[in-house]
């Protein structure tokens, strides 16, 4: 008895210096080999040495008495092995991708169409529809024959197309095509998003050392420096952005407030003998072509410097196509990604310090004054203003005007 176990000894020393680097076929030979030699009773010695069950050894031994052709590349004949789920459930592919889409394949109703589609649930539901397979084969199937890839949101519908959308943006082509070659000032004007300014995390990340992330608070609850609410100027003629930084709400006012910094502190400067300032802008927001007070501000703003405030709007439903939100706020962005706005001198300087290698340079200063909401402008006082000040142009009116000095009306 003593000889045999140390023969398994040894046999299981061979076993696990050579097994490892074989494949299945390999080593159900070597260990067929091994039992053969042994005579009686090998097969079940080489089983408990090896851990490789007696079926597997069996099946070794009849291929060896057998024979066969070798089979380069290969551990099984073919056909041999495990077959593919798809083979052995016809109907697996169809109700995984009805459970991918249930809103055009599947049903309505299952308990998946308000549920995140991880693989783990994806893998339940099929079970309790009689499919056996685990969430890696979900996974597996979801990539491969299905063409599947975990994606996110991509903001590429613009809504409703206006009949004329492209015949306005032509328009204002040719508009600010003909003021950059009068040497005239042509801004692209909008607001940036509202940031909190404290201790709060801020989207995007930022170089660290590795496994010292920033602190920040856990919730995102104004705190008493309020919110830091940007409105910008890009000039598109010389490249140049301005970036007023108020803490008060996002009026009208405040739109035409930060046009006047930027025309008293650069555009003046840069342009001496402007006669018209060309205004591209959004159809909404605190800038919108039907804003009373927008219009009121800027015909303040015309009666103050002498110049004729030509205002064209982006169709309704195309924002992004603004000059100013990809040429000045998405270089911010990414300048203070991961950055949280500590203090409106933070968010200052991080404006301030956006620069590009095209030579985008930006000035940013602080608003403090204050900007009420809900003022409204009374039809008589609009009927005049529209009569002494804003020419609205022979294509789409209500988006292309031109606001001249005057006398403004009280």
């Amino acid at each position: 008895m003593a000889i045999v176990e140390l023969g398994e000894r040894v046999l299981m020393a061979k076993f696990e210096e050579i097994l490892p680097h074989l494949d299945e076929r390999q080593r159900r030979l070597l260990l067929a080999a091994e039992a053969r030699s042994l005579g009686h009773g090998g097969i079940s010695v080489v089983s408990r040495a090896s851990g490789v069950s007696r079926v597997t050894i069996t099946a070794g031994v009849d291929e060896l008495d057998v024979g066969g052709e070798a089979m380069p590349g290969r551990a099984r004949r073919a056909g041999g092995g495990r077959k593919p789920l798809v083979e052995t459930d016809s109907t697996l592919m169809d109700a995984l991708e009805a459970l991918v889409e249930p809103a055009t394949r599947g049903d309505p109703m299952t308990r998946l169409r308000w549920t995140t589609k991880s693989t783990r649930h994806l893998a339940d539901e099929l079970g309790e529809q009689g499919h056996v397979i685990s969430h890696n084969s979900v996974g597996q199937l979801l990539r491969g024959p299905l063409g599947y890839s975990m994606q996110g949101n991509s903001k590429t519908v613009e809504g409703k197309q206006h009949p004329d959308r492209d015949a306005q943006f032509c328009y204002i082509n040719d508009q600010v095509t003909s003021c950059l070659t009068a040497g005239e000032p042509v801004i692209s004007v909008d607001a940036k998003k509202k940031e909190l300014i404290g201790d709060y995390a801020h989207k995007g990340r930022e170089w660290r050392p590795a496994g010292d992330p920033r602190r920040v608070d856990v919730h995102d609850f104004p705190g008493e420096a309020g919110k830091a609410v940007p409105y910008g100027v890009y000039d598109v003629g010389a490249d140049t952005g301005w970036v007023s930084v108020g803490s008060d709400g996002d009026t009208a006012a405040f739109a035409v407030a930060s046009i006047r910094n930027w025309w008293t502190t650069m555009g003046h400067a840069a342009y001496p003998q402007a006669a018209r300032l060309l205004v591209t802008a959004d159809a909404g927001g605190s800038n919108g072509y039907r804003l009373r007070l927008w219009k009121k501000e800027l015909a303040k703003l015309a009666q103050d410097t002498g110049l004729a405030i030509t205002v064209c709007h982006m169709p309704p439903g195309t924002s992004k196509w603004n000059k100013i939100e990809h040429r000045l706020f998405s270089h911010i962005s990414m300048n203070w990604a991961g950055v949280p706005l500590t203090s409106h001198e933070v968010a200052l300087n991080l404006i301030a310090g956006t620069t590009t290698r095209t030579g985008l340079t930006v000035h940013a200063q602080r608003d403090t004054a204050s900007y009420p909401s809900g003022i409204r402008i009374p039809d008589r006082e609009m009927k005049t203003l529209l009569q002494q000040h804003v020419t609205p142009h022979d294509f789409h009116g209500e988006w292309n005007y031109t606001i001249t000095a005057a006398d403004t009306p009280h």
